[in-house]
This record gives structure tokens, C-alpha cells and sequence, in this order.
């Protein structure tokens, strides 16, 4: 038996409408119950992405017309519950409570719920409920629902519920229409809103924590609390909705019995990464190109119409290179977030992070740990702001040190140029190309260190049991074209802001660093150009603060195999690692139409002589030098991201720290132990 029993404590007056302000409206629902599609629907591209203030969650938010009326709408972070054990659902309590700088407590909520899982998302809206502000039901799925043989009374689940129950399909806007206007009606109303009944005196605080323990060991009577919610729900769901047809309900259970299968699902996860990466790098090769293209053409064209002098330099080898540096990689973030969104729509991201939990809780990470990993092998910065979805900030930490040891398509420049340079033509067994071998190896070695890096991690400063991973599995569906577009583009705007930005700066001060000081330096070769005096190419960049800082290392770096010249691309490529094979032709004075494939580049590192007339590169060194780039923290953006996502220069300076140690031990071990063995 339930008893209706109203909660005071939880029961606030809300405050009258907003007179001098627009109204503010919450979405909140479960993920994977439409929310986004529906957020979308209702504010078009009126929307903007930003962050909460003093942390690092998205803060995304609309602008809402309707007849006149207009409210912000604010898209909360999914969630499946309140109670406040992940950042996310520490923010939505912070939202609905009225405590986030420059947003006021919303008038009024629309709780997103989806019809093919009535009854589990009925939890998080009995919580909504609780904080004394107007909700409304949009119910959405319905179609799917309908295909399922599923039958809700929304009539009586509104009349059990006291709360507004308007039907949606996001994706024709059927029942938006209707959903506006009964939400801009509650939302101006003073009626007091109807809070759930929960039993005895529990509930929510003044400062919206619900006072609810979730702990076998809670006394009786808050065991009593959730037992009669999660009866009272039942009880709803039971009254409101026919039985489902068995065999429509249990498709995704027969689908999953394959792809959550301890063997044949993770082949089947592989073959899916491996489709996804090699389309990602097929398909964007061509546009790369021709990106990398505009961007010369566009450095030629712009400096053929400027003198010669610093400010050409500046802006030809500082801005438009620095700047092309890094967009030329959009076309391949556009894509992965393009598989993301869909692989997430679908439903299969949900079952491939329930599928490697096991695996990856051995070594102490978290299963939703595998898809800011996936994401890195993109690139590092949209993986490390996706460990926002894991709940304990140990494990998010231990995912965000690791991350950059995946490889991204920044190396992948660097490897080709070793690779074509040394390795090229040559077999393995006869017909198993040894670039192949070489390229796998180094994709290998990055995950093998992230585990284990991982794992020590998790045993000492981030020592943490890894919690059980609790996922709903939702039902497959046909990914909405509008929502993956849309989010596509969003992120890909995200990634140039955020990275874009950062790139630029460092390439301007690295530019800097490779053309000053100008002076004349003792013992230069000397050059008449048209009447002036000017150093050579090379001089140049020797006696350039690049070239001295390259100087200074060199006793460092030369037991890896490098000399100064390589250590000047080494610092160069702190910008981005691609910038090394850039930095190398700029030193080996190949031309500024040269890139990894250009056989002239590739002749001047094969020709490149020392002072005594050996090779400056060989077979070795271009092994120690990619064994370096996969583990040392070659990218600015990189460190700039988890300074913002951790809000710690702490632990910029320890990733830096560990991950460029890593990589001098295993270069160093590489190299030495390749001469002892004779392969010098």
C-alpha cells in the first residue's frame, strides 16, 4: 500500500514571475530519452554553449519565443537521479536550487521522459518534483512506444502524477506546439505546484539535498523512503500503461546477447574502432589537402602582397601557418564526433562501455572511461572534456593522466615521415610490410603504458576502488540527423575555440623564438641580397633563441640520438607534434611547399651529416624519436585543456613531468640498447 503523504519540508512557495526578466525554464531528463532532440526543437539554432562558473561542465542554454513570450531554456546535464554523486548532478541541484552565478531558480521545469522506459525514468521526475517548482512531462518516444505495442494513459498517469503529461515527437514537432504553451502557462502562473509524495518526514532541505540514504546499512526508516518510491512508481506505471508485447520489448535483449558477449562482443567492438578509425583517416584525407592547400596558397598570396620584413614574417609563418596548423585536423574531428553521435543515438556507446568495464576495472579505471579514450586517438582534448561523465573525480583524474598516451593523428605526420624516410619498401616474413608493423607498434606501446600507467595511479595517489558501473542500456534506435549534425558542428566549434586559440599563441611565440635576435652574430656566414647583409637560412636559425635553446639541450638529448637540430623541433613541436616535420624543413631549408611526403625532405634527413661527416639520422633514431612522440606531452593545447577541466596547475606539471620522463627512459632504452645490440 502507498500512502499519499506530502513532504512540507520539501514544499517551497515559488517566488512571483520574473516582471523585468525573461522567464528561465529547465530541461532535465535521463540520456538517451530525447532531451537534446528536443532542446533543439524548441530554440532552433537560437542556442549557445558556455561553462558553469568556477567549473568546467557545459552550460547549455537557449532562446525559447512562443506567442509573444520568451524564456531561456537551459539544457541540464543528463542524469539518471539527484543525489548528487557526479559533478553533473551536483550542477542540475545547484540550477534548480537557484545558486549558479547569473541564473536564477527556473520557473518552471520540463521533465523529458521516454515512453520505452516509463517506469525508470519516473524516478529522476519524482525528484524533480520535490523542489517546489511547476513540472510538466514531456513525453516523448511515443512512436517507438506505439511500435512496441506499448499503451500509456496519459490522462491517468498526469491525474496520478498532478502534473501536465504532453506527448512529443521531437523530430516531426508533433505536440510541441502544445508543450510551449502549457509550459509558458505554468511557468507565469503563482499556483503552488504540486510536490511528490514521499514518505514520512524526509525529503529535501532548504538547500535541495534530498534526505534519502541510498546504503543498506541506512536505518529503517530510510529504507521505508525508497521502498515507497520505488512503489509508488510501480504502482503509477502499472496504472497508467498496458503491458507490453514480449516479443517487440526483448529485441534489444536478443541483439545484446551478441553484442554485449564477453568474446564475440568484443571482436565486434574492435571491428567497429577499427572502421571507424580507418574511415575517419580515409575520409578525411582529401579534405585535409585541400585545406592544407588553401592555407598555402592563402600564406603565398597574402605574402606576396606585403614587403618583406618582420610583420610578413609574423604573419605568413606565425598566424596563417600557426592557425592552418591545426585546422587542417578539423575534417577528422568533424568525423569522429560524427561516429560518436552516432554510435551514441544508436544506443551501442552504452553497451561498449558496459562491455569493457570489466576489463578495465582490473587496472582500476572506470567503465565510462573507455569513451574519452576512444576519443583521444583523434585527439587528446575532446577526450579528456568527455571524463566529465565519470562520477568520481579520482577515477576522472586517472583517465585524464592517461589519455594523451592514446595516438592521436597529430603524430601520425611524424610517423609517416620516419617511417617513408627508413622503413619503406622493406617486409616482415616477406609480405607484411614493415611501416604497417612499425605504425601498429607504436598505436600498441601507447596503450600498453596507458595501462599500466593506469594501474599505478590507481594503487598510490589516486588510490580509489573502482565503483560498480550502473548503465541503463536503452533500446537501438535510428541516430536523428538533425541532433548528430548539429552536434558535430557544435563540438568542431568547441575545438577551435578552445584549441585554435591556444595554437595560435604558442605559434606566435614560437616564430618568435626561431627569427630572433636578427643581429649579426659573430662568425656567420655572411650574404649579399640585394644590397643588405643577412644571415643564411641555417645561420639564422642557429643563432636564433630556437637555436640556442636547441644548443643548450643537446648534452640532454644527444644519448637519445638527436642533435640540436632535432631538439630544436622537439621544442617547436610543443605547439602541436605536427609542427616537428614543419620545423624540420624549415632547418633543413627544404621550402615551404614541403610536407611528410615530400621525397625532398625526406632526402635531407637521409643526407643529413654531422661535423665529422656521420649520419645525423639513422634507422635508430627515427625509432627513439617516435618512441618518443608516443609518450612524451608534445601538445600545449593538451596541458591547456586539463588546466581548465582539473582547475589545477598541479597536475598540468605532473603529467608533463611523468609523461616526459616516460618518454626520455623508453627513447634512451630504445636507442642504447639498439647500439649494444649492433643496429647503430
Amino acid at each position: 500500500m502507498v500512502m499519499e503523504i506530502p513532504n512540507p519540508t520539501s514544499h517551497e512557495t515559488p517566488t512571483a514571475p520574473h516582471l523585468d526578466s525573461p522567464l528561465v525554464i529547465a530541461l532535465a531528463g535521463n540520456p538517451n530519452a530525447g532531451k537534446t532532440t528536443l532542446f533543439n526543437a524548441l530554440t532552433g539554432m537560437r542556442q549557445k554553449v558556455a561553462n558553469y562558473s568556477g567549473v568546467t561542465v557545459e552550460r547549455k542554454e537557449g532562446n525559447w519565443s512562443v506567442n509573444g513570450d520568451s524564456a531561456k531554456l537551459i539544457d541540464l546535464p543528463g542524469l539518471y537521479s539527484l543525489d548528487a554523486t557526479s559533478l553533473d548532478e551536483r550542477i542540475a541541484r545547484e540550477v534548480l536550487t537557484g545558486n549558479v552565478d547569473g541564473l536564477s531558480k527556473p520557473d518552471a521545469i520540463i521533465a523529458v521522459v521516454d515512453a520505452t522506459n516509463l517506469e525508470r525514468n519516473l524516478y529522476l521526475v519524482t525528484q524533480i518534483m520535490e523542489f517546489g517548482i511547476p513540472v510538466i512531462i514531456a513525453l516523448t518516444m511515443v512512436d517507438l512506444a506505439e511500435k512496441q505495442n506499448v499503451e500509456i494513459d496519459t490522462q491517468k498517469l498526469s491525474e496520478l502524477l498532478r502534473i501536465p503529461v504532453i506527448p512529443v515527437t521531437a523530430r516531426q514537432k508533433s505536440g510541441t506546439e502544445a508543450l510551449s504553451l502549457r509550459a509558458f502557462e505554468i511557468a507565469k502562473s503563482d499556483v503552488t505546484p504540486q510536490t511528490s509524495w514521499i514518505p514520512d518526514s524526509g525529503g529535501i532541505d532548504g538547500n535541495g539535498k534530498e534526505d534519502i540514504h541510498l546504503s543498506l546499512s541506512a536505518d529503517d526508516s530510510a529504507n521505508r523512503q525508497i521502498f515507497a518510491r520505488y512503489n509508488f512508481i510501480s504502482d503509477v506505471y502499472q496504472k497508467s500503461v498496458k503491458p507490453v508485447d514480449d516479443e517487440e520489448a526483448r529485441f534489444s535483449e536478443k541483439v545484446d546477447r551478441i553484442l554485449t558477449h564477453k568474446f564475440f562482443g568484443l571482436v565486434i567492438l574492435i571491428a567497429i574502432l577499427l572502421l571507424v578509425f580507418q574511415t575517419i583517416f580515409s575520409w578525411a584525407a582529401l579534405p585535409m589537402d585541400l585545406l592544407d592547400a588553401g592555407f598555402g596558397a592563402l600564406g603565398e598570396n597574402v605574402g606576396s602582397q606585403m614587403p618583406d620584413g618582420m610583420l610578413k614574417d609574423l604573419v605568413v609563418d606565425g598566424i596563417i601557418a600557426g592557425v592552418g596548423g591545426i585546422l587542417i585536423f578539423l575534417p577528422q574531428i568533424l568525423l569522429l564526433f560524427l561516429f560518436i553521435s552516432i554510435l551514441e543515438d544508436t544506443g551501442y556507446m552504452a553497451r561498449a562501455a558496459f562491455l569493457l568495464d570489466k576489463l578495465m576495472s582490473k587496472v582500476g579505471l572506470h567503465g565510462k572511461a573507455f569513451l574519452p579514450l576512444m576519443s583521444s586517438f583523434a585527439c587528446a582534448i575532446p577526450g579528456i572534456m568527455a571524463t566529465r561523465t565519470i562520477e568520481n573525480r579520482r577515477d576522472r583524474l586517472a583517465t585524464i593522466l592517461i589519455a594523451p598516451f592514446m595516438s592521436c593523428s597529430a603524430r601520425l605526420p611524424v610517423y609517416a615521415l620516419m617511417i617513408a624516410a627508413f622503413f619503406a619498401g622493406q617486409t616482415v616474413f616477406g609480405f607484411v610490410s614493415l611501416g604497417a608493423v612499425l605504425m601498429l607498434a607504436m598505436y600498441a606501446l601507447g596503450i600498453l603504458v596507458a595501462v599500466i600507467a593506469a594501474f599505478i595511479l590507481k594503487k598510490t595517489i589516486l588510490k580509489s576502488p573502482p565503483p560498480p558501473f550502473v548503465m541503463e542500456l536503452p533500446p537501438y534506435r535510428l541516430p536523428n540527423l538533425r541532433t548528430v549534425i548539429q552536434n558535430m558542428f557544435t563540438r568542431a566549434w568547441l575545438f577551435i575555440k578552445r584549441a585554435g586559440t591556444v595554437i595560435l599563441a604558442i605559434s606566435i611565440i614560437l616564430w618568435a623564438l626561431t627569427y630572433f635576435p636578427r643581429g649579426e652574430a659573430v662568425g656567420s656566414e655572411q650574404l649579399a641580397v640585394s644590397g643588405k647583409s643577412e644571415q643564411t637560412h641555417a645561420t639564422a636559425i642557429e643563432n636564433s633563441y630556437a637555436g640556442m635553446l636547441g644548443r643548450t639541450i643537446e648534452p640532454v638529448i644527444k644519448p637519445l640520438g638527436f642533435d640540436w637540430k632535432i631538439g630544436v623541433a622537439i621544442i617547436a613541436s610543443f605547439a602541436a607534434r605536427e609542427v616537428l616535420v614543419s620545423t624540420l624543413s624549415i632547418i633543413y631549408n627544404v621550402g615551404e611547399d614541403a610536407d611528410e611526403k615530400d621525397p625532398t625532405l625526406i632526402k635531407a634527413i637521409q643526407n643529413a651529416k654531422k661535423a665529422d661527416g656521420s649520419p645525423v639520422w639513422t634507422p635508430l633514431t627515427a625509432l627513439s624519436l617516435m618512441v618518443f612522440f608516443v609518450l612524451a606531452m608534445q601538445c600545449m593545447s593538451t596541458l591547456a585543456v586539463v588546466r581548465r577541466e582539473t582547475n589545477s596547475w598541479s597536475w598540468v606539471i605532473f603529467m608533463f613531468g611523468y609523461m616526459t620522463v616516460l618518454a626520455y627512459v623508453a627513447s634512451l632504452i630504445t636507442y642504447q640498447g639498439g647500439k649494444l645490440l649492433g643496429f647503430s
